[in-house]
Parts: C-alpha cells; structure tokens; sequence
C-alpha cells in the first residue's frame, strides 16, 4: 500500500542551523499520525513545510492525493487565528470568502460537527480554550480538507478541554475519513489519540513505530509511549 504523505530526505537549514535533517515521513489514509519530541526537535518546522509555509532546503514531500489544487491540507499550526469580536460564524465566513468557498450550510454543518452549533451569538473572544480550540479545527476544515496538520492542540487545555478535543478527533477520522498528523507533549493523551508514532530528536526522525506494537512490547501498559519514548531518547535505540 502507497503512504497518503510521505518526506523523502527531507532537510530544512536556516543559516548554519539544521532544523530538520533527511527526514522521511510515512502517513498512510486514516491514520492519525502522533508526531513526538522535545522542543526545538523539528517538529513545527516539519509541519510548515508539509502544509506549505515553509520550503525545504532539500528533498520533497510526496501527497497522493486525488483531489488537485489548495485545499488538500488543513492545519491548525500554533494559536488559532480567531478574530474575538466576531461569532463563530462570522470567523468561519471571512475565512471562506477569502478561500473562495463560502456556502453557508457548510459552514454551519462544520460548526455541528465541531460542536459550537449551540452558541450562535457569543462572540469567540468569550470563548473558553476548548471551544477557540475547536473553533481553530473548524477554521481548518474549510475547503474540506483530507488531511488536517494539528500542532498541540491540547496544549494549555483543561481536562473537559482535553477531551473534547480528543472525541472530536476521533469523530474526524471514523465519520470523514481523515488523515491527521498532529504534535503533543502530553504523551498519555496522545497515546489515546494517535494509531502510529514519529519520535524526532535534533531534527531528526529517530523512529516510527504502530500503536499495535507499543501495545505488544509494553505488555499493554497504559503508559506505554511514555516508556517507549524514555527508552528511545535515553538509549538512543530502537526497542520495537
């Protein structure tokens, strides 16, 4: 089977620094694609460039996708990009007219999915971390993307915040078969979350490895990519 998304040697330097360093990326339709590493790993920078806002220095980035031109990729790349004096709608339709793609009851089917149908005329600004969150999932979801890039999208979340985020998640790879890479530092939550695993370190892609397998090295442990995780960065071995 062909991956979805693949990085074939990629490399991003800036100046003398390498950011990302022959990287090469499996992603294959439906996985929800858990991308781990210390700050400064590489992670966000790999991220830009597959979304397209940052060029690599070397090498390329293969989607097979059947669907041409923008709109392939969604992302929700650091702090969702939310005016906080608007509505969720009003964020959802300046979005859409820019790309060229307003309809209305699209815009408003996403904003059910997402779970924010139920707040018509609160503006964002009044929205707690969870809900911008989700707002920022919807944002992405204009144009109906295939694959959405999520950069730590937990990140500063309370639990219920947490777990919204998580379900809806979920919601998006069983009802819409999407594909998701996506970035945290909560490994636990992760491992709720994701069915394959990229560990970077020093920009580089140490490991991939299947939820299957943790599950089977770690006897089933709930704590398993954490364990995986010191294992790999501490021994600087593959231990799957």
């Amino acid at each position: 089977m062909n991956c979805y998304l693949e990085t074939k040697n990629l490399n991003k330097r800036y100046g003398s620094f390498e950011a990302v360093k022959n990287m090469n990326v499996h992603i294959y339709k439906g996985d929800i694609y858990g991308l781990i590493g210390p700050n400064g790993a590489g992670k966000t920078t790999l991220m830009k460039m597959i979304i397209g806002f940052a060029g690599p220095t070397s090498g390329e980035i293969v989607l097979n996708s059947e669907k041409k031109g923008e709109g392939v990729i969604g992302n929700l790349i650091e702090s969702p990009g939310i005016y906080g004096h608007l509505t969720a709608f009003e964020n959802m339709m300046l979005k859409a007219k820019a790309q060229g793609v307003y309809n209305k009851d699209e815009l408003l089917d996403i904003l059910e999915f997402v779970g924010l149908s139920n707040v018509p005329k609160k503006k964002a600004g009044k929205f707690s971390l969870g809900m911008k969150q989700r707002l920022g999932i919807a944002l992405a979801l204009i144009g109906d993307p295939e694959i959405l890039i999520l950069d730590e999208p937990t990140n500063g979340l309370d639990p219920q915040g947490i777990i919204e985020v998580r379900e809806l998640i979920h919601k998006l790879r069983a009802e819409r078969n999407m594909t998701i890479m996506i970035s945290s530092h909560i490994l636990s939550e992760l491992q709720k979350v994701a069915n394959v695993f990229g560990i970077i370190s020093n920009g580089e892609l140490v490991m991939e490895v299947t939820s299957d397998e943790l599950m089977e090295k770690y006897n089933g442990d709930s704590g398993a990519l954490e364990e995986f995780y010191l294992d790999v960065v501490r021994g600087g071995k593959k231990v799957c």
